[in-house]
């Protein structure tokens, strides 16, 4: 019986040994059986919450080919955690006509997928909100929720037990410097390009691998871009935005959330830019943002009477 083996492990609590630790227990549970193992397929450091992964993707692409009869795995949850993927997975394995065995639950069946699936969809919900419930608690306590933002550097600490000290920031002098000079230079009159291209001219290192007009405008509703952080004049806002996982591309995208559900603290600590200026900006972008002049007409040179112009 060929069999083909699966492994994978996620970036938040495993390392990269985890894999061959895997495939070993695989390749002896195989021999037992006297299966014969053609391949392996392999999902490093990625999150088992979609099957947009290059190692299962191939897994099913050679299923349908009739390379195997049987997917060997440590559990289920390492194909997938969610419920529509885990049960789309069986299905296309069924019509490949190929079992999936784990050592956790032996053959997969519909029960399985039913009752294995909904729990762990709930163990991924369970998850995500004890992870905000974390990080609510250390914004309240005037920290950082994730993310390192320009203009700033981690503090590195250790409590007495060892134990690292999450979420302290404080000022980096010379990024500070040029969120200054940004917020300056856009009160002068320049335009979030012209300023891109001078920072990129001069080489002045910025948050990605070159400065773009986008880093520095951002969207003011949403609180991105250099000229919309709070957090330059001392105010760390968190839940602004929630992130989802479309499902059909696998990537994140972001919606705003209610203005209710927002977490505010002042963090004085953490000014960089000047409340009059930062005033000023939010002011010029107001009228930016509303230009009362109609559209520009375009000129047309009448040929054959009125209303009738020439073409363009």
């Amino acid at each position: 019986m060929k069999v083909a083996l699966y492994a994978r492990y996620s970036s938040d609590n495993q390392r990269d040994a985890s894999i061959e630790d895997q495939l070993r227990l695989w390749r002896l549970h195989a021999e037992k059986q006297c299966w014969t193992v053609v391949d392996c397929y392999t999902d490093r450091a990625i999150s088992g919450a979609s099957l947009l992964r290059p190692g299962i993707q191939e897994l099913i692409s050679d299923a349908t080919r009739g390379k195997f009869a049987i997917v060997l795995a440590e559990a289920m949850d390492r194909l997938s955690r969610d419920q529509e993927d885990i049960a789309g997975l069986f299905k296309r394995m069924a019509f490949a006509d190929v079992r999936i065995v784990t050592l956790s639950e032996g053959d997969v069946t519909h029960l399985h997928v039913g009752l294995k699936g909904t729990m762990n969809a709930l163990f991924l919900k369970d998850l995500a909100d004890k992870t905000r419930r974390g990080l609510r608690g250390r914004i309240e306590d005037g920290k950082s929720g994730g993310g390192l933002c320009f203009g700033y550097d981690v503090v590195k600490q250790f409590a007495a037990n060892g134990e690292p000290i999450r979420g302290d920031r404080t000022i980096n002098k010379a990024e500070a410097d040029v969120v200054r000079r940004i917020f300056a230079d856009y009160l002068c009159g320049k335009s979030s390009r012209t300023i891109a291209f001078e920072l990129n001219r001069e080489g002045v290192p910025g948050p990605g691998a070159e400065w773009g007009p986008s880093t520095i405008h951002g969207n003011p509703k949403r609180g991105v871009g250099i000229l919309n952080n709070e957090l330059y004049v001392g105010r760390l806002v968190w839940n602004r935005l929630r992130y989802l996982k479309d499902p059909d591309t696998g990537k994140r995208v972001s919606r705003l959330n209610p203005e209710s559900d927002w977490v505010t603290l002042d963090v004085p600590e953490l000014r960089i830019v000047d409340q009059n200026i930062w005033a000023a900006v939010k002011a010029r972008q107001q009228t930016l943002a509303y230009d009362p002049r109609p559209p520009a007409r375009t000129s047309s040179m009448t040929v054959g009477g009125p209303g009738i112009s020439s073409p363009a």
